[in-house]
């Protein structure tokens, strides 16, 4: 079994590295918040106060971390992750970053000796408890298959998507779709509203019909319809609309970046600005109906 460092034990970070230390692995942990590593040592696994200490005596590494400004401090700052480890050492990167960041972290880390894939996940905080997450994973061939059984704990589903960076393209496109194909599922339920049709019934037709989507199915916007989505604990958060925000001003970047027309995209990121910015930032996203209501 292998000695994994996990920098990041956050809302995702802690249920991926408790699934670790069940499938037998030693996990050693770093968070700014004393509370999550109190959990981790509850769950079986020991605590580093830096990433350079956990590196420095890891086979594997992963980080789960809020943005690309913290990827790169945490992996290319002085004491940084690719300074401190050991040739040799499996870096394995699930936060959702921006592609030139993760490409320029793992040039960084191949220039050390490392192997390195990004692997940005989808499944939300249900499937990190689960171990169910989808993993996307960009990098060679070789640090992929080192990677995948270590993933494999944490996931379901791992796909290789390409070279270094392309796991965030693959996300930040997923979670485009994700961000656009919620606020129609919204506004049809609004309009259902105002039409006088009964939610439950638009669910048991569009579930099984075209209109069947993973906003719909899974985390529909409505109360009622399905049991687990967020609609029916006042839309707390299990994906919030500001980590939507932030996706979508990625998919943004990347767009323009490539030269790419985004149009339901860049308003999807409009739209949820909006709705971020009227103090619903840490409702999860699929709130978003009532910010389409409102309207």
């Amino acid at each position: 079994m292998a000695r994994i460092g996990f920098i990041g034990l956050g809302n995702m970070g802690l249920p991926m590295a408790q699934n670790l230390i069940k499938a037998g692995h030693q996990v050693e942990g770093v968070d700014i918040n004393p509370a999550s590593t109190v959990k981790l040592a509850a769950a079986g696994g020991a605590v580093a106060e830096t990433a350079k200490i956990a590196a420095s005596r890891a086979d594997v590494v992963i980080t789960m971390l809020p943005s690309g400004k913290e990827a790169r401090e945490v992996y290319l700052g002085s004491a940084g992750i690719v300074e401190s480890a050991n040739a040799g050492t499996l870096l394995i990167d699930s936060s959702t970053i921006d592609v030139e960041t993760a490409r320029a972290i793992e040039a960084a880390a191949a220039a050390r000796g490392l192997l390195m894939v990004d692997a940005p996940v989808s499944g939300g905080v249900v499937g990190a408890e689960a171990a169910t997450l989808t993993f996307m994973v960009g990098g060679s061939t070789q640090a992929f298959v080192r990677a995948q059984s270590i993933m494999e704990k944490m996931g379901k589903t791992i796909v290789h998507a390409g070279g270094p960076g392309n796991g965030q393209a693959a996300k930040i496109c997923n979670n485009m779709i994700l961000g656009v194909s919620m606020i129609a599922v919204s506004e049809a339920f609004v309009l259902a509203e105002k039409l006088g049709l009964d939610a439950q019934t638009l669910f048991d037709i569009s579930s099984k019909s075209s209109g069947q989507c993973w906003s719909m199915t899974t985390c529909c916007p409505v109360p009622g319809p399905v049991p687990g989505s967020p609609a029916n604990r006042d839309y707390r958060a299990g994906f919030t609309a500001a980590m939507m925000l932030k996706d979508l001003n990625l998919a943004q970047e990347a767009a323009h970046q490539a030269g790419a027309k985004t149009i339901l995209g860049a308003q999807a990121a409009t739209i949820y600005d909006n709705y971020a910015a009227s103090g619903e930032a840490g409702k999860d996203f699929s709130g978003i109906i009532q910010y389409v209501r409102s309207r």
